[in-house]
């Protein structure tokens, strides 16, 4: 189905597989529109090459027929079936909404493999699986070996890799799980497994009715699978759409952050593990057989932490997503938002069709004031650019209703947007959600609420992004405008009360209190101007706009002792970057050293402990003389690791080559000359060191590491980021006598 302008339609292909329908539907152009329909999306896309041949317009011809059917229905992650149909293929079903919540079986999966080499790809060990349903747990692993020798009885030995393939095929389909989990699931293990079942000459059939798996391969080099009757869950691509971040997404470094434990096998780099594989493979089959098993097991157990799942099943419930559904914001917001359009008697804009005269600006950052404090309070809008979208009526139909010329009927946004007080979608949906989220605090049901917090505040990105068929740097702007106002005011406002505001962004205001004050005294002051920021708020819209207020402030922390940094090198204040001591005696960093992946662990070790000499005002000279000290003995040599990721091939870096890239092409000879697989030719995370010879890579390190390197480029900038406030240089503490000649 898709809509094509009235005056239009006569030009149409006169094809027996396509029909027209006048429609009481309009454009936001105000143009009438007929609906065209189709018998299959073949013949849709066929449609779409045709007119766009013709210089024909389309509308709506992009969305998926299964998405339109399911969005015009309001079925939301569930749906019920109006008869008791029985039949395993059902035509033209009838089917309602349903608020169906699932009890999946999952199935955990890791393969062991060779490490590849330049002339062999990687040569399959064991399949292994752990499953969990209601409570109970199942183990297996499938692997080549001598089906004689002792083992447990969760482990299978095959001599033919045939054998194990189709062993694990009639396993997986008895067991029957609902969701297979994994951890880079798609990315490596189905794709060397789908490569074996291919060269074995085996069905990949671990589809229900023993449908073969499909993978497909996306942009940026991603690979996308279809499993008839299943969902994949890459544990990965799941955190990640629940906004988790991590130094690293290593299955070691996110288990052991989220649950204190790792692999079986302590080793960092790949060629070790891969090392100590072979040799379990070879020598002790059982062993390699654990190790497989508690992969399988730390994926479960990162999925239970997590409540990932949960999440998931939540997301889908709100938006329509599938589980295993990668991104897609703008495609949730065109699920919820385009069956109302339509009721109100519009069709969607096409990409490319939005208002873009200019650029909508980015959220305020208010210039810092320097400096090292005593008693801050941050005071934080809750979900602000929901809460303007809300107050002020901000919608795509909104705006084309607004400026029909009502002006009575109208909120003036900004570049001359106007909103339609009561012809709206948007901020309806937002208030739904954001009951929703409140039930689910109430609840302590962290996965709705977490849900509900990423789609509320995605809205404000998609209305700004080109690629939203509902673009209009007008709607973007509307939001981002009234947050700079509404900042700025606030913090005149609490200047106004007698207070300094050091520093704003986005959403939030830091406001220094100019005297000491007892923890319970700061704490009083923070909910006295929360309420009173509140009070202000609804008294001030009610007035100047005749709206019900839906802004609201809250008290968020006190610092007991807090820097603002300078930019390095500069006197002027930074931005997104500070630090300080709550009064739950937490040290918070935000966008220094001790937070960035880029720096190295010494260098973070040192910030952490030096600030906390310097806030606790104790003596800090000696320990810094210290660090330098066990750093030429060698003995920090460990923590002396940078970590960069490469986002581009080697061969692309060719007038501009930083240190990352130096090392990495230092390790590509390296795999070469040993005759090892690349590892980061196509990009990638590389760990390097900094020598005397320049960057060199940990796998491969041949000269003495450049300590003076560290001391000035790691050591230095991080004691003197705060050291400025006390008048004292770095350099000055460690040798007087050098400084005095450097200056």
């Amino acid at each position: 189905m898709a809509f094509c302008p009235s005056e239009q339609a006569q030009y149409l292909p006169s094809w027996p597989e396509l029909r027209t329908a006048q429609v009481t539907l309009k454009h936001f152009n105000q143009e009438p529109a007929v609906a065209v329909y189709v018998r299959s999306y073949k013949t849709l896309q066929r449609l779409k090459d045709y007119c766009q041949g013709q210089d024909i317009t389309l509308w709506e011809a992009d969305i998926k027929p299964t998405e339109r059917f399911t969005m015009e229905r309001f079925i939301f992650g569930s749906l019920a079936l109006r008869d008791d149909a029985q039949q395993p293929l059902l035509l033209n079903p009838k089917i309602k909404p349903a608020n169906y919540e699932p009890n999946l079986k999952l199935l955990s999966v890791d393969i062991e493999t060779s490490m590849p080499t330049a002339s062999q790809p990687e040569q399959l060990y064991s399949i292994g699986f752990v499953g969990q349903f209601n409570g109970v747990s199942e183990k297996r692993v499938f692997m080549l070996g001598d089906a004689s020798l002792p083992r447990p009885i969760w482990l299978t030995l095959f001599t033919e890799v045939k054998d194990l393939l189709l062993a694990t095929n009639k396993w997986l389909q008895s067991y029957d799980p609902d969701v297979l989990i994994g951890w880079n699931v798609v990315g490596f293990d189905f794709r060397v497994l789908e490569r074996v079942y291919r060269e074995q000459g085996v069905p990949f059939a671990w589809g229900r009715g023993q449908q073969n798996v499909r993978l497909r391969d996306g942009q940026n080099n991603k690979i996308f699978t279809d499993i008839s009757g299943r969902v994949i869950v890459d544990g990965i691509d799941a955190l990640r759409a629940a906004t988790y971040q991590f130094e690293s997404f290593s299955l070691e470094f996110v288990s052991r952050t989220l649950l204190g434990q790792g692999k079986k096998i302590d080793a960092d780099k790949i060629e070790s593990r891969g090392q100590a594989i072979g040799e379990m493979f070879q020598q002790d089959k059982v062993a390699l057989a654990k190790y497989n098993l508690q992969d399988c097991q730390l994926v479960l157990d990162i999925f239970e932490h997590t409540q990932i799942l949960n999440y998931l099943i939540q997301r889908s419930r709100l938006t329509g997503h599938t589980l295993d559904r990668i991104g897609g914001s703008v495609a949730a917001f065109e699920y919820l938002y385009l069956p109302k359009l339509h009721r109100a008697g519009y069709i969607s804009p096409n990409l490319g069709e939005g208002f873009d005269d200019f650029k909508a600006p980015g959220g305020f950052v208010m210039d810092s004031q320097p400096g090292i404090y005593k008693d801050v309070l941050v005071l934080d809008f809750k979900s602000l650019y929901p809460s303007i979208i809300r107050t002020f009526k901000i919608d795509p139909m909104g705006l084309i209703e607004g400026l029909k010329g009502e002006t009575e009927h109208s909120i003036d946004g900004f570049h001359g947007a106007k909103f339609h007080r009561d012809l709206h979608f948007l901020p309806d949906i937002i208030t739904q959600l954001w009951s929703e989220r409140e039930t689910a605090k109430k609840n302590k049901d962290a996965a709705v609420s977490q849900a509900i917090k990423i789609i509320m505040n995605s809205f404000y990105g998609i209305l700004g992004s080109k690629g939203c068929r509902f673009f209009d740097a007008r709607l973007a702007s509307s939001i981002t405008e009234r947050g700079h106002q509404i900042i700025q005011d606030t913090a005149k406002w609490i200047e106004q009360q007698g207070y300094q505001v050091i520093y704003g962004d986005t959403d939030s205001v830091f406001v220094y209190l100019k005297k000491d004050h007892s923890l319970d005294l700061a704490k009083q002051v923070g909910k006295s101007l929360q309420d009173k920021l509140n009070n202000y708020w609804q008294h001030r819209l009610q007035q100047e706009f005749n709206l019900s207020c839906d802004l609201e402030i809250e008290f968020e922390r006190h610092y007991r002792h807090f820097l603002m940094p300078t930019i390095r090198g500069s006197e002027l204040g930074s931005k997104k970057r500070y630090a300080g001591i709550t009064s739950d005696d937490e040290l918070i960093f935000k966008g220094l050293e001790a937070v960035r992946s880029d720096w190295t662990a010494l260098s973070k070790e040192i910030q952490t402990t030096l600030y906390l000499m310097i806030f606790h005002k104790k003596p800090y000279e000696d320990y810094l003389l210290n660090m330098v000290q066990e750093l030429k003995q060698g003995k920090r040599d460990h923590q002396l690791v940078y970590k960069k990721r490469i986002r581009r091939k080697l061969d692309e870096y060719v007038k501009n080559v930083p240190p990352q890239i130096q090392a990495a092409r230092k390790a590509e000879a390296f795999y070469k000359q040993h005759n090892q697989t690349s590892q980061y030719r196509h990009g990638g995370w590389i760990e390097y060191v900094m020598t005397l010879a320049g960057p060199e890579p940990v796998e491969n390190i041949q000269n003495p590491l450049d300590y003076q390197h560290y001391i000035d480029k790691q050591i230095g900038p991080v004691a003197d980021g705060i050291l400025y406030f006390l008048q004292k240089r770095f350099q000055t503490l460690i040798d007087p006598q050098q400084d005095i000649f450097s200056r």
